[in-house]
């Protein structure tokens, strides 16, 4: 197998299981297993737990960022596309898949002082953040940016807690419940 193709199974199956069984209790030996490869070709590709941890936030969040643009771009323009964030987070609830933020997830288990995994989830909230500002400034008449930043605040905050409590809640109400809150603020 090429070198770009081995890696690239080795975060897509430490991505899942972080993702479904949380990064520390997945350990270095089951992502060998699972991926079928030897130990030595898992530190080829990566250094460190944290490394192969880092390049599954990346991987979720690039997925995530790519569906989330298509599944917004597909409502019409003005507030349906930025209310359109909690139409995707409840298909995505609706998934078999979901189980809660990976960011969220990761960060909960990992030390205050590993700044290196720390700096790319924040990295990746800052991104989502600037997404939904793009969203208003695009959709909604704003007089300014500073407005239009505090309410990408705002609604980021409203996503947020709704993926949080729909997965703490295992239901449907948090989003439902942001999503109006949403449209009520805009």
């Amino acid at each position: 197998m090429k070198h770009a193709l081995v890696k690239d199974h080795i975060i897509q199956t430490a991505s899942h299981l972080f993702y479904q069984n949380g990064y520390n209790l997945t350990g270095i030996n089951e992502i060998i297993k699972e991926a079928g490869i030897a130990k030595a070709t898992l530190y080829n590709h990566f250094k460190s737990k944290e490394a192969i941890c880092v390049a599954y936030l990346q991987h979720k969040n690039s997925l995530f960022i790519e569906e989330i643009k298509v599944f917004v771009d597909a409502r019409p323009s003005g507030k349906n596309r930025i209310l359109a964030l909690f139409d995707y987070l409840e298909a995505f609830f609706n998934s078999k898949e979901f189980n809660g933020c990976w960011c969220i997830n990761t960060i909960s288990e990992i030390p205050k002082e590993n700044v290196h995994i720390r700096d790319e989830i924040l990295k990746q909230k800052q991104v989502l953040m600037r997404y939904i500002s793009e969203l208003i400034n695009n959709n909604l008449d704003t007089s300014s940016e500073e407005q239009s930043n505090g309410m990408a605040k705002q609604v980021y905050l409203l996503y947020e807690g709704a993926v949080s409590e729909s997965y703490l809640q295992n239901n449907i109400w948090p989003i439902e419940s942001a999503k109006t809150i949403c449209n009520q603020l805009l």
